[in-house]
């Protein structure tokens, strides 16, 4: 705003009421940031400048200064939050029963010990020898589709 300007009436919603309410603050102008103002001495010359002020001092509470707009804004986040959440705790479950049900169809994992791996690939050696075995002697197992692993003494 220019200077001289009174925004008293926007503030209190007089002029274009919004559910939520104005509010107004004092920003650091480019002069200042030039300058290398920080943030908290932005704050500082606010909260100065709002309770000084001929107009804005008598503004009752909740109405002016960053920290009640961040405050408004904190709360509104909250709630939004809050209310989402359940939305998003459901829709996190779906795709992780989605994903165990995709590992499930892979399989077991495979080993990462050496050891672990040598005894696999000797258990996929002697399954396929047997099935070969099995497979030259006739023996088929129709539920599996595959020929039956026999193991003769």
């Amino acid at each position: 705003m220019d200077r001289g300007t009174n925004a008293k009436r926007m503030l209190l919603g007089q002029e274009v009421p919004l559910r939520l309410g104005f509010v107004g603050i004092k920003n650091r102008s480019q002069e200042d940031i030039q300058k290398n103002m920080g943030v908290a001495e932005a704050l500082e010359i606010e909260k100065k400048y709002f309770a000084s002020h001929p107009v804005y001092s008598s503004l009752p509470q909740g109405h002016l200064g960053a920290g009640i707009l961040s405050g408004k804004l904190t709360k509104i986040l909250f709630t939004h939050i809050k209310h989402h959440l359940p939305d998003i705790i459901r829709e996190i479950q779906e795709r992780m029963d989605e994903v165990e049900e995709r590992l499930k169809e892979l399989g077991p994992s495979l080993p990462v010990k050496d050891g672990e791996k040598m005894q696999l690939v000797w258990n996929m050696v002697t399954d396929f020898c047997t099935i070969f075995k099995n497979t030259i002697g006739g023996r088929f197992d129709a539920k599996r589709g595959s020929r039956k692993v026999l193991i003769k003494p």
